[in-house]
């Protein structure tokens, strides 16, 4: 009997840090459009470039989600497959994973797979990882590991803060000039994710004390923080990262916080300084 935990690259878990002997994890990537040139969301991906390239394209640019196909080869490589998305609010992703289900089991009926909608990214979906793996290596069975997945990702949140607004302004999602304005001042915005999976902006604060003590604040009002375990994706910014860090070991009753970089996917939202907290 073999498992796969499938992720779409929105996860920013590379698949060298994954390690199991009963698991194998693939990871299903996204496409970038930058101008006239597509990013790979694989390992491969330079994160600096796809930065330089973004700061230097004057259009919007774009994502592009798996293909069912794509899926549906990640599925047939295991008797059994837990799947986590992007949330669905966010991308077609989860359509497509689902999609590739179907394509999977016409061929190999016997064949278990569950999809959960992270209704998050990055941290959430790592969290959500780990939490599968220890499910399938304590031997649970199929059923059960879907449920207490489901269990514990209604339980999870996430937050991040942004410095860098180019990207909202070329896509038409933030004007100018109040981009312009934010960044001189030294505002950050702090943004949650709903229970649905859609982004909701908490606030603002200027300078970085006022925005880690914000988001310890937030995360201290969203959920019991006792034991729980958190991931920061940092874009370009470990300094800023290792300093939150501190700021939640400080102010809550965390039981651990690992500092991971974004990956392709992540960088395209966040943008370069920006900061993915999952918890």
């Amino acid at each position: 009997m073999t498992w796969n935990i499938v992720s779409d690259s929105s996860c920013d878990l590379r698949t060298c840090d994954f390690h199991s002997d009963a698991v194998h994890f693939e990871l299903v990537p996204l496409r970038l459009q930058v101008g006239a040139k597509e990013f790979v969301d694989n390992d491969e991906l330079s994160v600096r470039e796809l930065l330089d390239s973004m700061a230097g394209e004057k259009s919007a640019s774009s994502t592009a989600c798996p293909s069912p196909a794509a899926f549906a080869r990640a599925f047939e490589k295991a008797d059994k497959s837990v799947c986590f998305t992007i949330s669905a609010n966010l991308s077609g992703t989860y359509a497509a994973a689902q999609m590739g289900r179907e394509l999977a089991l016409e061929e190999h009926p016997e064949k278990e797979i569950c999809i959960i909608d992270s209704k998050a990214t990055a941290g959430a979906m790592v969290l959500l990882i780990r939490r599968a793996k220890e499910l399938i290596e304590a031997g649970n069975e199929f059923e059960d590991i879907c449920a207490q997945l489901r269990l514990y990702q209604a339980a999870l949140r996430t937050c991040f803060t942004l410095e860098n607004f180019d990207n909202l302004i070329k896509n038409g999602r933030m004007r100018p000039l109040v981009g312009t304005l934010l960044h001189s001042l030294g505002i950050h915005v702090i943004a949650d994710a709903t229970p649905q999976g859609t982004i909701h902006v908490a606030g603002k604060a200027r300078g970085e004390a006022r925005t880690y003590h914000t988001i310890t604040t937030l995360m201290r009002d969203s959920k019991d923080c006792a034991g729980a375990e958190v991931v920061i994706s940092h874009c370009e910014n470990l300094t800023g990262a290792l300093k939150l860090k501190e700021y939640i070991l400080a102010d809550l009753p965390v039981k651990r916080v690992d500092v991971i970089p974004c990956r392709g996917l992540t960088t395209f939202y966040a943008m370069e300084k920006g900061l993915i907290i999952g918890y």
